[in-house]
C-alpha cells in the first residue's frame, strides 16, 4: 500500500505547476507504490522501475516493473495500474512439465520466449511511460522527476524519448512528502527503535575489561534480533557506529578502566532505519568528559523544547548552539543536530537541524535529535532519541536513560 497522502501531494504539486511525479529511485518506488521494485534496480540506473503519480488525488497510480518482480508488486499494490518490461532473468511456469520439451511447449504457451536483454532494457520502458502518458492526457504534460537519484545520461534519454512532456524537477516535493510520515512508517520507525535499543541492552552486558569493537558489535547486533523476534517482526536491516577510548578511529581499542563507549546504532524495518545514540564508560568518566556531557545534556533539552509544530527546523539549531556557547563552547560548530529519519537512501533523511534551515515541523515528521562530541585524545560522546511530533510537541520513541552511565555502578538503571 501506497505512502503518499494524495491529497497533500495534490496540494503540492499544483502549488509547484508540476501534472504528475515519475519516480525512478528504488526507495521512492516502494514508498509510492507500496512494493519492491525488483533486483533489476541493483546498477543504480533509472529505468528499471517507474512509479506515476499523478496530482489528481482521485486518479489511480501507475507502475512499470519487470516481468521477474511483477507477481509481487501485484500481489502488494493491488489497484494498481501495472505494465511490465523483460528483463535477462528466463523463467516461466512449467508447472505438470516432465520433460524438457515440455517445458519448451510452456514458454510458448506463455509467449515469454524470444531474446531477452542483457540487463533491462530502457527504451522498452520509456515507451511504456509515454504510453501510460498518452493514456492519461500527460503526453504534454509537466512531470517532476526525482533528479536528486537519476542519472544524468538517463535523464537525458528520456528527455530524447518523449520530448512533449515538460520535465522538471521533482525532488523537492518528493522530499516534503516523505518528511510526514504515515501510519503504517511510523510503526515501523517505532520498532526500528524498539529493536536498537534491545540490542543497546545486550551490548550492555558485554562491556568489561578487554571487550573489543567486534564483540560490542556482535552483542549488539544480537540483542537487536532478539528483541525484534520478541516483539513479533524481522529486520532488514542494521548499522552500527561503535568507539571505545579516547582515539576515535581505533578499531583495535579495547575496554578499560575509564573508557568511554559511544554507540550509535540502528535497525531497519521494511527499509526504515531508526537512529540513536548512548554514552558509557567503564567505571568512572574523566572530569573534562563529564562536564562536556553536561554541556550535551543541556544542548539536547533545550533542542527537545522547540520541536513543536509551526517551529522551523532552523531554531532548533540555534537554541542548540546557543546553549553549548553559554557553557563555554565558544568554536564548537555542528553542522546539524539532527534529522528526519524514514526509509530514503541513507540513514538521515531530509529536513536537518540545521543552521537557517526555515522548513517548518509538522504533525507525524519522525525526526532523530542528536547533541555529539568528537575530542581526540578524549573520545566521542553522544546523546540521540528518536521523536514523533505530535500536535503539541513531541514523544519519544526511546527508554533507555540519556545519562553517561557507569556501567560498573549505574547499570542497574538500564533497563
Amino acid at each position: 500500500m501506497s505512502d503518499i497522502d494524495r491529497h497533500r501531494a495534490n496540494r503540492l504539486m499544483q502549488a509547484a505547476g508540476i501534472d504528475a511525479l515519475a519516480l525512478f529511485q528504488p526507495e521512492a518506488f516502494l514508498y509510492a507504490i507500496g512494493a519492491p521494485a525488483g533486483v533489476a534496480t541493483m546498477w543504480g540506473r533509472a529505468g528499471a522501475a517507474v512509479a506515476l503519480v499523478p496530482s489528481d488525488a482521485d486518479a489511480g497510480l501507475a507502475a512499470i516493473v519487470s516481468d521477474h518482480a511483477a507477481a509481487t508488486v501485484r500481489r502488494k499494490a493491488q489497484g494498481v495500474d501495472i505494465r511490465t518490461h523483460r528483463i535477462w532473468i528466463d523463467m516461466a511456469d512449467v508447472s505438470g512439465s516432465q520433460s524438457v520439451s515440455q517445458i519448451d511447449d510452456a514458454y510458448r504457451r506463455a509467449a515469454v520466449g524470444g531474446p531477452r536483454p542483457e540487463t533491462f532494457d530502457r527504451s522498452t520502458v520509456y515507451g511504456l511511460l509515454g504510453d501510460l502518458l498518452g493514456e492519461r492526457a500527460l503526453s504534454r504534460a509537466t512531470i517532476g522527476v526525482d533528479l536528486e537519484f537519476m542519472p544524468a545520461a538517463d535523464f537525458e534519454a528520456l528527455k530524447i524519448a518523449l520530448p512533449e512532456v515538460r520535465w522538471v524537477d521533482g525532488s523537492k516535493i518528493l522530499r516534503m512528502l516523505r518528511a510526514v510520515k504515515s501510519h503504517e512508517e511510523i510503526l515501523k520507525l517505532r520498532r526500528a527503535s524498539h529493536a536498537a535499543e534491545a540490542g543497546l541492552r545486550e551490548m550492555v552486558r558485554t562491556i568489561k575489561p578487554g571487550a573489543t569493537l567486534p564483540m560490542l558489535s556482535n552483542a549488539w547486533k544480537a540483542g537487536a534480533k532478539a528483541g525484534a523476534a520478541a516483539g513479533g517482526f524481522s529486520l532488514s536491516g542494521h548499522w552500527d557506529y561503535i568507539s571505545v577510548g579516547s582515539h576515535l578511529s581505533d578499531t583495535a581499542a579495547v575496554v578499560a578502566p575509564g573508557a568511554l563507549i559511544k554507540a550509535d546504532v540502528g535497525t531497519l524495518v521494511d527499509g526504515y532505519s531508526s537512529d540513536g545514540a548512548r554514552t558509557y564508560s567503564f567505571g568512572r568518566p574523566s572530569p573534562l568528559a563529564s562536564e562536556v556531557f553536561k554541556a550535551l545534556e543541556t544542548a539536547f533539552q533545550a533542542g527537545i523544547e522547540q520541536i513543536r509544530p509551526g517551529n522551523e527546523f532552523g531554531a532548533v539549531h540555534a537554541v542548540m548552539l546557543s546553549s553549548m556557547r553559554k557553557d563555554g563552547f565558544g568554536e564548537y560548530f555542528r553542522g546539524h543536530f539532527g534529522h528526519s529519519v524514514g526509509g530514503s537512501v541513507g540513514i538521515e533523511e531530509w529536513p536537518f537541524f540545521s543552521s537557517g534551515n526555515r522548513e517548518l515541523i509538522e504533525p507525524d515528521m519522525v525526526v532523530a535529535l542528536e547533541a555529539p562530541f568528537y575530542g581526540q585524545g578524549l573520545g566521542a560522546l553522544m546523546i540521540e532519541d528518536q521523536f514523533l511530533v505530535t500536535t503539541s510537541g513531541v514523544e519519544c520513541m526511546n527508554n533507555l536513560p540519556r545519562g553517561l552511565l557507569d556501567v560498573e555502578v549505574d547499570i542497574k538503571f538500564v533497563p
